[in-house]
C-alpha cells in the first residue's frame, strides 16, 4: 500500500506565497513515484489538527518555509504528535534559522563567518553599531533574504526600519565578493553554485523572480575554494544535525576566503530552486529528491 503523505504548504511566514509556489510542483512529484498525496494549506493551527486527525498520514512533507515552519515550531507539534516530517527536526530547524546561534556553532566548527553583533531593532536605533561601514543588517531568523539592509553610510542606516522594536537583528560585517551556494545531501556535498544578481545583492526579487538570477552551476572557481565549500557544507549539516538535505550559501574573495552567510535546513523547491538543480547535476531528478526525503522523514520517538 502507498504511504499517505499530507503535504503541508501556506503556513504564515513572510514566505507564504514561496510556499505555494513550491506546493504544485511537489504534489506531482511525490504523484508520480506512487505515493497518496493530500495538500493542506496551513491557515488554521486547529483546523490542521483536525486534517491529521481524519486523514492519518503515515509522513507530513513540510513543503513550509520561515518563522512557523523551518524554525522548529511546526516539527515540535508533529513530535508530540508522533508524525513523521520531512526535513531537519526541532532542534536542527530551531538553530539553522537563528542565524546568530548558527554562526556561533560555525565558528566552533573552524567555519568562517562574519565579525558581527546582535541586538534588538530598538538598541540598534538608540546606540548604533560597533561595526564599521558597510555592514549588513537582517533578522536573526527569518528566510529569503527577507529584511535584509546593507548599510553603507548614515542615511542608509537611518533608512533600516523592522516592525516591532523588540525585534531581534544581527548586524556583520558585509563581505563584498561572489556569491557560492552548496547543498549536502544525506551527509555529502557535491556542487558548488555561483549566483550572479542582477540586484546588488541575492534578496527576494532576485531568488524567486525568473532571469532575476543567473546560476552558474558548477561554479566557475578553483578547486581549493569549491572543496572550503564542501567541507563547510558537511560541517554544518553535521554540527546542527540535519536530516536529509540543507544547503549552505556562501560569501568569497581572495582576502577573506570562503564566508558563511547561513544554512538552510528546509531549503526552497521552486522550479527556480538552487538544491534541485544541484541534485540533478549530479544524477537525482526533481521526483527522486521529493521521494528521498519522504522515505528519510522522521520524528522525535518517546
Amino acid at each position: 500500500m502507498a504511504k499517505k503523505v499530507l503535504l503541508l504548504y501556506g503556513g504564515f511566514s513572510a514566505e507564504r506565497e514561496v510556499s505555494i509556489t513550491s506546493k504544485d510542483d511537489i504534489f506531482q512529484a511525490l504523484k508520480s513515484k506512487g505515493y497518496e498525496v493530500i495538500a493542506h494549506d496551513l491557515t488554521d493551527p486547529w483546523r490542521f489538527i483536525e486534517v491529521l486527525h481524519s486523514v492519518k498520514p503515515d509522513v507530513v512533507y513540510n513543503g513550509l518555509y520561515g518563522n512557523w515552519g523551518e524554525d522548529g515550531e511546526i516539527q515540535g507539534l508533529l513530535d508530540v504528535l508522533q508524525i513523521p516530517y520531512t526535513h531537519s527536526a526541532l532542534k536542527a530547524s530551531a538553530i539553522g534559522m537563528d542565524k546568530h546561534l548558527c554562526k556561533l556553532i560555525a565558528a566552533q566548527n573552524g567555519v568562517k563567518i562574519a565579525d558581527g553583533e546582535k541586538k534588538t531593532f530598538a538598541e540598534y536605533k538608540k546606540n548604533g553599531t560597533s561595526i564599521n561601514y558597510p555592514y549588513v543588517v537582517k533578522p536573526v531568523a527569518d528566510g529569503s533574504s527577507v529584511g535584509v539592509f546593507i548599510v553603507k553610510s548614515a542615511k542608509d542606516a537611518a533608512a533600516v526600519t523592522y516592525p516591532s522594536e523588540s525585534a531581534e537583528i544581527l548586524i556583520e560585517r558585509y563581505i563584498d565578493g561572489r556569491e557560492f551556494t552548496t547543498m549536502c545531501l544525506e551527509g555529502k556535498a557535491y556542487a558548488v553554485t555561483e549566483l550572479v544578481a542582477k540586484n546588488e545583492f541575492y534578496n527576494y526579487e532576485a531568488k524567486y523572480t525568473a532571469g532575476m538570477t543567473q546560476h552558474i552551476l558548477p561554479a566557475q572557481i578553483s578547486d581549493e575554494v569549491k572543496q572550503t565549500c564542501l567541507k563547510y557544507a558537511e560541517i554544518m549539516h553535521k554540527a546542527l544535525g540535519c536530516n536529509t538535505v540543507s544547503r549552505c550559501d556562501f560569501r568569497y574573495n581572495p582576502q577573506d576566503g570562503v564566508v558563511l552567510l547561513e544554512i538552510n535546513t528546509n531549503p526552497g523547491m521552486t522550479s527556480l530552486s538552487l538544491v534541485p538543480e544541484q541534485a540533478k547535476l549530479v544524477g537525482i531528478s526533481y521526483a527522486d529528491l521529493c521521494a528521498k526525503l519522504v522515505e528519510n522523514a522522521t520524528c522525535r520517538r518517546r
